[in-house]
């Protein structure tokens, strides 16, 4: 979270990714759940802007074009995922691009390069090749979509459950930074 906030200069007070701590009222486990723009097949922000300034690429990533956003807000009430928001500075609409000033570098976006213990992956799903992909077909993951609208988000999450073998001890590389440090 820290890391995507420097990396994006994103005000103080807004996120671009962040995580929800929640904990049922007769457990004692806390769970977490990340959050962040889903990249839906079908974004509801994109019918929602009325000047085209929120589109789906033809790699089907959903961005927004600064030149055009005029400010409205109505991607901001069209995302079921609160996924966006509107940057006090620039009066124009934000959210998770994965950092593609990164990608077009060939970088991986900030959240990836600095989660220690890599519990975030990226990459192209339309690869069969790509790491992604492995996953998807490997493993058991979930999409959360949106009980009012399914967008078809494309966003995966990794379906833990008890009968995994959990290490005693969690192992962690043995050189890591502070986002905030390493990023600035």
């Amino acid at each position: 979270m820290v890391a995507c906030k420097v990396e994006n200069n994103v005000p103080k007070g807004y996120w671009r990714n962040w995580v929800k701590m929640t904990k049922g009222p007769k457990s004692r486990r806390t769970q977490f759940q990340p959050g962040q723009c889903m990249q839906c097949e079908a974004p509801a922000c994109v019918a929602a802007c009325p000047v085209r300034a929120t589109y789906k690429r033809s790699d089907g990533m959903v961005v927004i074009d600064p030149k055009k956003c005029i400010g409205c807000g109505n991607c901001l009430t069209g995302c079921p995922y609160g996924a966006r928001f509107r940057n006090p500075d620039t009066k124009l609409a934000e959210k998770c691009n994965y950092c593609e000033h990164r990608l077009l570098r060939g970088e991986e976006p900030a959240c990836v390069t600095t989660c220690p213990t890599k519990a975030r992956v990226f990459g192209d799903l339309n690869d069969p090749e790509s790491t992604v992909s492995a996953l998807v077909k490997k493993e058991r993951l979930v999409q959360v979509a949106n009980r009012r609208v399914n967008t078809k988000p494309r966003i995966y999450y990794t379906a833990w459950t008890a009968q995994l073998d959990w290490p005693k001890e969690p192992t962690l590389p043995g050189n890591i930074h502070l986002p905030v440090s390493f990023w600035k």
